[in-house]
């Protein structure tokens, strides 16, 4: 015997025995959306139609089985035994239908999803200043005031000359250097 319950717009409960087992899925659907959790509980056979109650934190299934009475809390997706009984007094008991034993059957219908279009390729980067400082990807270079840095190579078009490449500066100031300087010019910095 399969039962199913709504608890709410668009949420179901779905309670099954399999033998001394309980399962409990939980269906919950919208347009282009549908999600289901399930779990399974030892309880044993049951001797009548579980029962549904509403509560302030969410709901509590009622599973009596010759073993005694079970209760289970469902809130959203999130199932768990509950230690001892559940006053169940005060809240809303809901309306339980016997229906069959999948719980797909019980979901609503889901229209195919359309074909995404591919995604169009991104754009280089382009330079970037900020103040004195210019960056650019591709090849990755950096200049900020007389100091550059690069990385990688570039086309042949844009390599820099060999006097360019060799170019010093100094680790104090970060001024342009000669290879004989010993000293810097504008700070006096020593050079090794």
């Amino acid at each position: 015997m399969a039962y199913v319950c709504e608890i709410g717009t668009g949420h179901r409960v779905y309670l099954d025995n399999q033998g001394t087992q309980t399962v409990v899925t939980t269906l919950s659907g919208s347009p282009g959306q549908q999600q289901q959790a399930s779990n399974g509980f030892q309880t044993g056979n049951w001797t009548s139609p579980p029962e549904v109650f509403r509560t302030p934190n969410g709901v509590v299934l009622k599973i009596s089985t010759a073993q005694g009475d079970h209760f289970i809390q469902v809130q959203g997706s999130s199932m768990s035994v509950t230690s001892g009984t559940p006053s169940v007094s005060s809240s809303q008991q809901m309306q339980v239908q016997q229906v069959d034993s999948t719980p797909a059957s019980s979901m609503p219908s889901m229209e195919p999803m359309k074909p995404m279009e591919p995604m169009k390729p991104m754009e280089p980067m382009k330079p970037m200043n900020m103040g004195d400082m210019q960056m650019n990807m591709n090849p990755m270079e950096m200049r900020m005031g007389n100091m550059e840095m690069r990385m990688g190579s570039g086309s042949p078009a844009s390599s820099s000359s060999p006097a360019q490449s060799s170019k010093q500066f100094c680790p104090q100031c970060g001024s342009s250097l000669t290879p004989s300087d010993r000293f810097c010019s504008s700070c006096g910095n020593q050079l090794n």
